[in-house]
């Protein structure tokens, strides 16, 4: 509560505001600039507040300030013991209630002894103007007031235990984001934005995730060196961030994978489509509008883009047959103009240049199902720090899917499925197909049976399979062969034609020269 003192001040602050109203109204505007510094300075000297604004848009573009966010996470722990007037919001997978302070609320707060004052502002702009970059119509802050004998503390240790703890409010109330790159004809105008977000609520975990256990404890010790390296890699002079490549056949769970990697991280996921990237540039762009604690995602790279300079080869080639035709060369130049023109050499740059530096705290990942066809340059160590290869359904990886989908831990079956699966190549994808009921009267007994019956087909047909191939590599050899002996018979017969022939010729000559000599 204010002391008479304060009052006192409040008053004559009050009356000298009243002054300078009925001032603006009946000075002329020239008189009124030079009086006002004047004013304020008069303002300054009676009214011992000092007032400080955080304004909810900042910089060049206008974005969110990081300090006005911060402000509000952490008067949202304020709010709902001091504040009369809320907004309400959900967060955290729809299941926390966070209320926040209305418009134009004042919420009190102590830090250590001393007392300061929050309020929000809204701002309204009523003029109407048309704008190819229009910008919202409402314009919040929030102001802080304190006594100016506190500045040091305030302005100092007490902003900075704001800031802080409003981040760590931020971190555990946010709703992690599934991002996707928009073309970048939307970039640009009212859309003005890189990336589109939907929730992500992908519920695949390392414990879900059909792999050996020490495999999986690996991937996760790894994890956790990275998230908590940010002074190492500071102290090593790389830049906060690591690669990882998935690769092995389809449905050995790479998706779930990267969902697995998200989820113990506590990440942002940002999904890269290649095709919709025009250039090296707009790559280069996207990057930057990523966040830290980010995964950002390559799937498929080896389909995604021609990186190996094919594409100039191939223009080459057909160069000089479109020349001819004019309509044909239009065709092929609005064409390529449509086409992704992003380069090894620019991907290179995205994952292990100099833009790869801008944030931290970055998960790469790449995944193929062909990783022969990868460029070594792209998937060496320093880039793709970590190869995990994902392969076809073990055992181990079998008993978590089965007690994934049907809680057990053994069975009088399990032998009989561990001897099979040894023998042939199933995905998790198809194992753990096979082990989902697919009604009500389906148990456990009759789920396993189903994967049994499915191995052996799979074993059958990888038989057949098999000796199909050993019948052609046996018929392709006959063949060989036989192809080598019918040259070898092509051979004695010429040499035996040629013997005949020279005989032939031998004995006319000696037959001629007889003659000669009897006449």
């Amino acid at each position: 509560m204010m002391g008479m003192g304060e009052v006192g001040t409040n008053f004559g602050l009050a009356s000298l505001m009243v002054v300078w109203a009925i001032f603006k109204d009946h000075f002329p505007y020239r008189l009124r600039g030079h009086i006002q510094k004047y004013f304020q300075k008069l303002v300054r000297f009676v009214y011992p507040y000092i007032e400080i604004t955080f304004q909810e848009l900042a910089g060049e573009r206008l974005k969110r300030s990081e300090a006005f966010s911060a402000i509000q996470n952490y008067l949202s722990t304020k709010a709902s013991s001091q504040a009369s007037r809320f907004k309400a919001d959900v967060v955290k997978d729809s299941k926390s209630l966070v209320l926040t302070m209305d418009d134009h609320e004042e919420i009190p707060d102590e830090f250590e002894g001393v007392k300061v004052w929050w309020v929000l502002n809204k701002h309204v702009n009523e003029s109407r103007s048309i704008s190819y970059y229009p910008v919202s119509d409402e314009k919040r802050s929030f102001k802080l007031s304190f006594h100016k004998r506190h500045r040091e503390l305030i302005t100092g240790p007490y902003i900075e235990h704001v800031m802080s703890e409003g981040k760590a409010v931020s971190t555990k109330n946010r709703q992690r984001k599934l991002y996707s790159n928009n073309p970048s004809k939307h970039w640009y105008g009212w859309k003005r934005t890189k990336w589109s977000h939907v929730f992500f609520e992908h519920p695949s975990t390392f414990d879900t995730l059909a792999m050996e256990t020490k495999k999986k404890e690996e991937i996760k010790n790894d994890l956790k060196k990275f998230r908590q390296g940010k002074e190492y890699y500071t102290k090593i002079g790389k830049a906060w961030k690591r690669g990882y490549l998935l690769y092995g056949p389809p449905g050995t769970g790479k998706s779930s994978m990267i969902a697995a990697i998200a989820n113990f991280l506590d990440y942002d996921v940002y999904d890269l489509e290649l095709t919709t990237v025009m250039d090296n540039t707009e790559l280069r762009n996207l990057l930057i509008e990523t966040s830290s604690k980010s995964v950002i995602v390559i799937e498929d790279i080896d389909c995604s883009l021609d990186l190996t300079g094919q594409r100039v080869k191939k223009k080459e080639k057909d160069g000089d047959e479109e020349e001819t035709d004019p309509i044909k060369k239009k065709e092929k130049e609005e064409s390529e103009n449509k086409d992704s023109k992003v380069t090894l050499s620019g991907l290179l740059n995205f994952i292990d240049g100099l833009w790869s530096a801008c944030g931290g705290e970055r998960i790469i990942v790449f995944t193929t199902n062909h990783v022969d066809k990868l460029d070594p340059a792209l998937i060496r160590r320093g880039r793709m720090d970590k190869h995990i290869e994902l392969s076809y359904c073990c055992f181990e990886a079998f008993k978590v899917l089965a007690n994934n989908y049907l809680d057990i831990d053994s069975h009088e079956l399990y032998a009989k499925i561990e001897c099979l699966l040894g023998e042939t190549n199933m995905t998790p994808a198809d194992v753990a197909e096979n082990l989902m009921p697919k009604s009500d009267e389906e148990d456990v007994e009759t789920c396993l049976n189903c994967l049994i019956e499915a191995l052996e087909e799979v074993k059958k047909e990888e038989a057949r399979k098999k000796a199909e191939e050993e019948e052609a590599r046996l018929k392709a050899e006959k063949e060989e062969k036989e192809k080598a002996e019918s040259a070898q018979e092509s051979v004695k017969v010429d040499e035996n034609s040629a013997n005949s022939v020279v005989k032939e010729n031998g004995f006319h000559k000696e037959g001629d020269t007889v003659g000669v000599d009897s006449n």
